[in-house]
Order: C-alpha cells, then sequence, then structure tokens
C-alpha cells in the first residue's frame, strides 16, 4: 500500500491541489479494494471526505481569481481612441 492511501498527521488545508487531488485518488482506491478493516475505512472516508471539500476550495478559488480577472480585463476593454494632435483637428 502506498503512503499516499493512509491518513496523515499532515493538516488538509497546507496541502496543493495537486497533493490532495493524488491523496484522494489513492484513498479511493484503497477504499475499491475492500481490503481496509472498518476502522481503516472509516479513518480513510473521513479524509478523503475533507480532501474533496479542500479540492473544491481550491478549485473555487481558482474560479473566483479568474472571474475577476475576466471582470478587471472587461473594465479595461473600453473604447481606446487615438488623441489626436493639434494639427489633426483641422482636417
Amino acid at each position: 500500500m502506498s503512503d499516499a492511501a493512509e491518513p496523515v498527521d499532515r493538516p488538509v488545508e497546507s496541502l496543493s491541489y495537486e497533493e490532495a487531488r493524488d491523496e484522494l485518488i489513492a484513498i479511493v482506491a484503497k477504499l475499491e479494494t475492500g481490503s481496509a478493516t472498518l476502522d481503516e475505512s472509516l479513518g480513510l472516508w473521513e479524509r478523503g471526505e475533507a480532501l474533496a471539500s479542500r479540492c473544491q476550495a481550491l478549485l473555487d478559488g481558482a474560479y473566483e481569481r479568474i472571474a475577476e480577472a475576466r471582470e478587471d480585463d472587461a473594465a479595461d476593454a473600453g473604447v481606446v481612441g487615438v488623441v489626436p494632435e493639434d494639427d489633426e483637428d483641422e482636417r
């Protein structure tokens, strides 16, 4: 069994998206084999729920950042004109 499938002491909140996702995948694989005891399965399930919540929170945060950036771009995307020089005004 890989270390990623074991509930670890490292707080879920400190994991990157990729770390949380990879650990969650390992936990699901371990649970699907049915080889864990009931207590182990419960611990894995609880850790998996926390990992899934962490992944979702990180995805939501990324979505919000993208939405804000798009709003900023839309605000900056107004018509930009060329200011004519004095002698061009007479034409």
